[in-house]
């Protein structure tokens, strides 16, 4: 476990988007499935970063030693009908970091602010088969569902997603 994590909202993008750009790529080279594909220019990655922040995305990033190793985006449904609920998003951690709870401390401070905002149920997908899996059971999150052939990995193998949720 990593005690020194620091969780921070990030609410302008610009002087973070060369690391998170770079968290990006490495957390894609290593196979995660958050909707890239290897290899990620950089260009493509930048212009991702800067297209984050609108209104209803909130977006933490974890730092140790002033570097960031994670982020999570919690997006607040902004229809009339869903004000209650709130999506989590690329939840990232550094392939140097992983197994060291960043990830917990992430979806920890996306659920409390989650709260603060009045929002009483969270959404997620993930690959079927991926450690974020453990980490969403662990949490709390509850299994909806799964669709097959949803997501394209590199090699053009499509992969199903499992679809979770939690109320609070």
């Amino acid at each position: 476990m990593v005690n020194n994590v620091q969780i921070e909202q990030v609410k302008i993008i610009d002087k973070h988007v060369d690391e998170l750009s770079e968290l990006l790529i490495q957390v894609v080279e290593d196979d995660a499935s958050i909707g890239f594909l290897p290899p990620l220019q950089i260009s493509d990655a930048n212009k991702y970063w800067l297209n984050v922040l609108n209104p209803g995305v909130l977006l933490y990033v974890a730092k140790i030693n002033n570097q960031i190793v994670g982020s999570v985006q919690l997006q607040l449904c902004t229809k009339p009908n869903g004000d209650h609920r709130a999506e989590i998003a690329k939840l990232m951690t550094h392939p140097n970091y992983r197994r060291n709870g960043i990830g917990r401390s992430l979806m920890n401070k996306a659920e409390e602010r989650a709260k603060k905002e009045g929002r009483s149920l969270l959404v997620l997908d993930t690959r079927e088969g991926d450690p974020s899996n453990l980490l969403y059971a662990s949490i709390g999150f509850i299994q909806a569902g799964k669709i097959p052939y949803y997501a394209k990995s590199a090699n053009g193998e499509l992969h199903t997603t499992v679809l979770y949720y939690k109320s609070f």
